[in-house]
């Protein structure tokens, strides 16, 4: 599925939308360069999904942020700064990518072998000629 968003608007009500169909288990690994939008999206599944946390700051550095959800948990996750798989593997990430979690993942391309086969994958890139456009693509 592709998806044209004109601006950071709707790119947040696709997310949500998108965040409607999750269920407890689900992975999604979210895609995309620098400023393209992957933190903009996964603050909006987080709301969609029930959590009423004020704050929902970028897991950079912590890599992992658990939340309260509607009838489930979710881990948002940030590989950028990622040393190794090994480090994922010792702070117990598997754990996150099942039932009750509904796991979010920014810069999954770090750890690649970490996802389960059935991650759903959204890529998000900006258009060139309009950085508030961005194309969204949904691979599940």
């Amino acid at each position: 599925m592709i998806f044209h968003s004109n601006s950071e608007s709707e790119t947040s009500e696709f997310a949500a939308d998108f965040a409607k169909c999750l269920k407890p288990g689900d992975v999604v690994a979210l895609s995309g360069e620098l400023g393209a939008g992957k933190s903009v999206f996964a603050r909006a599944m987080l709301r969609a999904l029930g959590v009423t946390d004020e704050a929902m700051p970028s897991p950079t550095f912590a890599i992992i942020q658990e939340y309260v959800g509607r009838g489930c948990r979710v881990a948002h996750m940030d590989w950028y700064r990622l040393a190794s798989l090994e480090e994922l593997e010792a702070i117990g990430v598997r754990e996150y990518m099942q039932a009750p979690w509904i796991t979010i993942i920014e810069w999954p391309e770090r750890a690649v072998s970490l996802l389960t086969p059935s991650a759903y994958r959204v890529s998000l890139s900006t258009i060139v000629a309009d950085p508030q456009q961005r194309d969204i693509v949904v691979n599940a």
